[in-house]
């Protein structure tokens, strides 16, 4: 019942209903009332300078607004933004706003919707963020600075920091927190696929060195990036929230839902968790962690990590005046040249000790303990803000920082904390500091109980994954990783007979057909599905970039079109990459796969790992040893891991289902391959007693003598080449003469080197198995993010050769530069080197994830 209606019906309410509606009627009037003064103070303080045309907000709002600055910040915005959208959920609480709440969040719609506007219509010009999908370029990065009125960028590609990822993430965090509180803010199919590619712009966060929250790069402010912790948090947090979420809201079609990359979210995540507590190599931590771990992010919700990182930011940036950014920062001090976009070497030593000190983290700390329910500490920060505000006739300002002036200088630095800061202009005597402002607001209202924790964020960012509620039941979704995962195994044999040999060894395996209608499929056919994510020709952008997917992704079951799919890992993918030949190196990869998936599962439904057994297998010399592996998974336990093993058909009710509903746009399913079932010509038992083929020494051709020998010549002797060096070495100098696409008789250079390779890899001559990678440019799978993991942890890696062409790798670069480097160098001296520099790199990415201490005390790991 409405208390509006309360004084109609006191007659029929007894004299204690009476006492308490009236307490409850007064304290509707004062809630009300307080409503309605931040109202006035929101249309004051941040409503005033929002951008007629596209609502976007200046950096500082001026005492005249028309005198404002024409330069429209996107982060600035998102939290005016936000401010304005947690003011209309307040509201929603009264039964007459004379219209309020409908104003409030068409305005933080309005600035949304701008800000969108600004990156298509950038991209429009520049295709900044198809280019940017490819090479992760600074230059290519989305601008974080608009005009106010017009969208146009302001400055040009060279002239600022514009590539700032944890910007994008903020604005894909409250896009969806607006979108579940039942705003719309997307309005077509357009926006809704340039929205699905700023999912693939953060996907590589972990791995993409950026000018992070402050625009200035490494805290020696000389124009270079570096990896942000913070970034990466907001990007990933980012990837929880919009995943499966449908962005025209509760009556959204099924194309307008958002999906992410699994493993992509998990590299983030570990990365994350790696470089925690630092903000970044330069670094030792950094205020900006603060809204990355906490509101709006939540980042983290490890309890050790997450106290750890928030405790070093208190510890070593905490002030009587706020928190500094990093130490050592010169951003605003009196010694700082402003006349110089970028410092001098060892230039940041003058700054140490006279930091500037930011009121604005008080207010995120009020938010931070308002969601602990901690109202002793949020009582805390609010009297350690409260003298720091400035009064003005319409309420309080909160100014950008505190400086120390500079006759105060020498004091400060022998006793920290002695001396009087100084308020900045912005905040107090000169215009609004509106990203301040915005958090000051948001944090007053929940002090005030005006706005309930769940209201500011719907989606449940602040919970644990388990904890949150589930929104749609059709798409995968996060939880936490269970402490009794069983992992579900499908067995597929190549053919019938193989399945009948596996059989007599007590391995219950299925073929192609008779998991029909259920299709197997390669990573590289789901690769091929995901290349329609995103595609919008009058945009010019492409879907998903071709990039593999990885073994949490491999481990959905997919609804394509009407048509079940699995898919099995890039680890049984023969044409990949040549490690995939090595039989016992395949098993240990099977084992390391499966505890990394029982390890980093974190979504609903049970994973489903499907091995591809071929029948070339059992010729192999370790095919005993892959027989061990089979029996110990039939056993239902692996090295601690629990299994199950079955029938295809009968694991899907329990598995992870994902649908992509985004390939409605295809009439069929012919353009894709699924894996074959092959005829059961050969008799694979008689082949199981011909004994493995032995490694064979052949004499090493000399390629001397081919090299004067003419290309008809050369195509003859191939023909009757009797050893795989002899054809190697032939092939190399066809390759060098005609290049790949050279036929000879039916099959061309490159097909011949495919075939070779295979060959060599049968007879387990490695040393021509690598040449023939080589030659063919072979890249293996997950190269980038092994390098990452060695960096994240302070090392930094050389590839080449060593003194002669060595190129040193200190922050992470796209995989076709490293292929590049690698490739260039090791080309004039030998080019076999290519292709085992990158196992090593594999194998160090690998043993520096699961056993750091290995690496205590080395700086730099050479390679080559």
């Amino acid at each position: 019942m409405s208390l509006y209606k309360m004084e109609n019906c006191d007659d029929r309410l007894t004299p204690r209903d009476i006492t308490m509606a009236e307490i409850k009627r007064e304290n509707y009037e004062a809630t009300v009332k307080k409503l309605d003064t931040y109202y006035f103070r929101l249309k004051c303080e941040i409503s005033r300078y929002q951008s007629l045309s596209l609502g976007l907000y200046p950096e500082c709002g001026t005492p005249d607004p028309y005198k404002a600055s024409n330069h429209g910040h996107i982060r600035d915005s998102i939290y005016c933004a936000a401010a304005t959208w947690c003011l209309s959920q307040a509201y929603r609480h009264i039964d007459d706003d004379q219209g309020r709440c409908q104003e409030l969040a068409h305005n933080a719609i309005k600035t949304m919707r701008g800000v969108l506007y600004c990156w298509m219509h950038q991209n429009t010009i520049t295709q900044n963020i198809e280019k940017f999908k490819h090479d992760q370029n600074p230059i290519n990065a989305l601008h974080s600075v608009f005009d106010i009125v017009t969208g146009d960028p302001v400055f040009k590609k060279d002239e600022s920091g514009h590539l700032q990822l944890d910007v994008i993430g903020l604005y894909l965090i409250f896009l969806v927190q607006m979108i579940t509180s039942g705003l719309q803010v997307i309005f077509s199919s357009d926006e809704v696929n340039f929205v699905q590619n700023l999912v693939f712009y953060v996907e590589r966060a972990y791995r993409t060195p950026d000018y992070g929250m402050w625009k200035r790069g490494t805290k020696y402010n000389n124009g270079s990036t570096e990896i942000h912790a913070s970034s990466i948090g907001f990007c990933k947090a980012a990837l929880e929230s919009i995943s499966g979420v449908n962005l025209f809201g509760e009556y959204g079609a099924s194309w307008s839902v958002i999906y992410i990359d699994i493993d992509a979210h998990n590299r983030n995540r570990t990365i994350f968790e790696t470089i925690l507590p630092r903000e970044s190599n330069s670094k030792n931590t950094d205020a900006s962690l603060l809204p990355a771990i906490s509101w709006p992010a939540f980042g983290i919700h490890e309890t050790y990590l997450r106290e750890r990182a928030i405790s070093k930011v208190l510890r070593k940036l905490s002030g009587s005046y706020g928190l500094k950014r990093y130490l050592r920062d010169g951003y605003k001090t009196v010694l700082e040249d402003e006349t110089r976009k970028h410092y001098v070497p060892a230039e940041i030593k003058n700054f140490d000790g006279i930091e500037c000190e930011w009121p604005m983290f008080y207010a995120y700390l009020m938010i931070e303990y308002e969601f602990k329910g901690n109202k002793a500490l949020v009582e805390e920060y609010y009297q350690r803000l409260k003298p720091l505000l400035k009064q003005t006739g319409y309420g309080c300002l909160i100014p950008k920082y505190y400086y120390v002036p500079k006759e105060n200088i020498e004091k400060e630095i022998k006793n920290p904390g002695s001396t009087e800061k100084i308020p900045s202009p912005e905040g107090s005597s000169d215009g609004v500091f509106l990203w301040g402002q915005s958090v000051l607001l948001i944090a007053e209202m929940l002090r005030e109980d005006l706005i309930h924790i769940n209201e500011l964020d719907p989606i449940r960012r602040y919970l644990p994954a388990p904890e949150r509620p589930r929104f749609s039941s059709r798409y995968s979704a996060f939880q936490g990783t269970p402490d009794d995962l069983v992992i579900q195994m499908v067995l597929i044999s190549e053919s019938a007979e193989l399945q009948k040999l596996l059989g007599t060894y007590g391995i219950e395996t299925q073929t192609p057909r008779q998991v029909e209608p259920i299709q197997i499929w390669s990573p590289k056919e789901l690769t091929k599905a995901y290349e329609y994510l995103g595609q919008n020709k009058k945009l010019q952008i492409s879907g998903r970039p071709s990039r593999p997917f990885g073994v949490l992704s491999t481990s959905k079951i997919y609804r394509i079109c009407g048509q079940t799919v699995l898919c099995y890992p890039l680890l049984f993918e023969i044409s990949s990459f040549y490690l995939a030949q090595d039989l016992s190196l395949v098993v240990d990869n099977c084992k390391n796969d499966l505890a990394f998936v029982a390890k980093c599962w974190k979504l609903y439904g049970r994973p489903t790992f499907c091995m591809v057994i071929r029948q070339d297998i059992v010729q192999n010399g370790d095919f005993n040893c892959f027989l061990d592996l089979l029996s110990e998974l039939k056993r239902g336990d692996c090295s601690g891991l629990r299994v199950r093993f079955g029938r295809l058909q009968a694991m899907i009710s329990s598995a992870c289902i994902e649908h992509l509903d985004f390939l409605h746009v295809l009439d069929d399913l012919e353009i894709f391959q699924p894996f074959q079932e092959k005829p059961s010509s050969l008799n694979i038992s008689n082949m199981l007693a011909i004994p493995p083929p032995a490694h064979v020494e052949e004499e090493e051709a000399d390629i001397k003598d081919y090299k004067n020998v003419s290309t008809p010549e050369l195509a003859k002797m191939l023909r009757y080449s009797e050893t795989t060096s002899r054809t190697l070495k032939i092939l190399n100098i066809l390759l060098n003469k005609e290049g790949m696409d050279y036929r000879i008789e039916e099959y061309t250079v490159k097909e011949r080197l495919e075939r070779t390779l295979l060959i060599a890899g049968n007879k387990r001559q490695w040393a021509h198995v690598r040449l023939c990678a080589a030659l063919l440019g072979k890249v293996v799978d997950s190269l980038a993010p092994s390098i990452t993991s060695v960096l994240v942890r302070g090392k930094q890696i050389t590839v080449g050769v060593f003194g002669q062409k060595e190129h040193i790798l200190d922050k992470p670069i796209p995989p076709g530069e490293i292929k590049e480097m690698i490739f260039s160098s090791c080309k004039e001296f030998n080019i076999s080197e290519s292709v085992l520099q990158q196992e090593i790199i594999i194998n160090i990415g690998k043993l520096i994830s699961t056993s750091p201490q290995f690496f205590e005390g080395i700086l730099r790991i050479r390679i080559g």
